[in-house]
């Protein structure tokens, strides 16, 4: 799902100001071309710049209600990740706002154009476009926090990763800093920022790789530290790329030990819990000294070689999809 298109979603005073200046300049248009007794052209004029007030949010607030995604229409990584990322409840409230407000405008822009047009005193005309602006305002201004709220959440959204929960996907997992962002671009030549410092990966970093006419995608996840019951976002979305997208999972060692090698072993059990497929990779071998590989090697199964997990991974997708 692409959250990118969801459009912005302003304050009620950008709705009002826009409407009220909209208005004007179709009242502007509507008496230069006016001719005739002057009830007639006061009942065109009021009743223009009203519906034109309803012409200019009615398809704001319509965007809004239907860009916002539903939980129906999510994948189950996305649901979980709104659930992590922000109060559902309040979203849905919010949207129930607005399409509050949406009906209200509609209703009552009706109710007030029929009173202007019957109307037969031209002081009166004037009240019912005061009472309508009135209303109008008053209207938008209820669904402000409402409106604040949709503009924060969008933001959230705009930030999800674009992932395919159809294709077969192998997440890469490990402590921050181990290496898997280098690991990424060498699987299948993506590109990212790769910096010396814990959790510079600040969302899911993707890559794609063909193999016999089908795609493989990988996903570097956000480093994430031993302590689940604590996790902040980005930990968050590491925990529930590896539960919900992973077919398979690749955990990355670092014997340059940035962090304790007890720790990453610690890690690498509750990945276990996933009851995914988990091959270990030993990384930066080529700043390692031979024998600290070797006594590694012999304790844990690990690949050192990327063509070789490369094949491994082939494997698991030929396996999977009976290729």
């Amino acid at each position: 799902m692409d959250f990118q298109k969801i459009p912005p979603v302003e304050s009620a005073d950008f709705y009002i100001d826009l409407a009220f200046r909209k208005a004007k300049v179709k009242a502007n248009v509507v008496r230069s071309g006016l001719k005739g007794e002057r009830l007639k052209k006061s009942r065109d004029i009021e009743s223009e710049k009203i519906n034109t007030i309803k012409d200019a949010v009615v398809p704001h607030l319509k965007n809004i209600i239907s860009s916002f995604p539903s939980l129906e229409d999510l994948d189950e990584f996305y649901v979980e990740l709104s659930k992590a990322s922000f109060d559902l409840s309040a979203a849905k409230k919010a949207l129930g706002a607005v399409n509050w407000a949406l009906k209200q405008v509609i209703a009552f822009t009706k109710s007030y154009r029929d009173k202007i047009i019957r109307c037969k005193d031209l002081d009166q005309i004037n009240n019912y476009r005061r009472e309508y602006y009135g209303r109008f305002s008053s209207i938008l201004k209820q669904i402000n926090s409402s409106l604040e709220l949709l503009a924060s959440v969008r933001n959230k959204l705009k930030n999800f990763p674009n992932v395919d929960e159809q294709l077969f996907t192998v997440v890469i997992m490990g402590f921050p800093n181990v290496g898997k962002t280098t690991l990424l671009s060498k699987l299948t030549g993506s590109t990212a920022d790769i910096q010396p410092y814990a959790f510079t990966t600040k969302s899911l970093n993707m890559g794609f790789v063909e193999h016999r006419h089908h795609k493989i995608q990988f996903i570097d996840c956000p480093g994430t530290l031993n302590r689940f019951d604590k996790m902040n976002d980005i930990e968050k979305i590491a925990y529930l790329a590896a539960k919900y997208l992973a077919n398979m999972i690749v955990y990355v060692y670092d014997l340059t030990e940035p962090f304790p090698l007890i720790d990453q072993k610690k890690l690498l059990n509750r990945m276990m819990n996933f009851e995914k497929p988990i091959i270990a990779f030993l990384s930066k071998t080529d700043i390692l000294k031979k024998d600290v590989i070797s006594v590694f090697l012999k304790e844990n199964l690990a690949e050192t070689d990327v063509v070789a997990l490369k094949n491994k991974i082939f494997s698991a997708f030929k396996e999977e999809y009976k290729l």
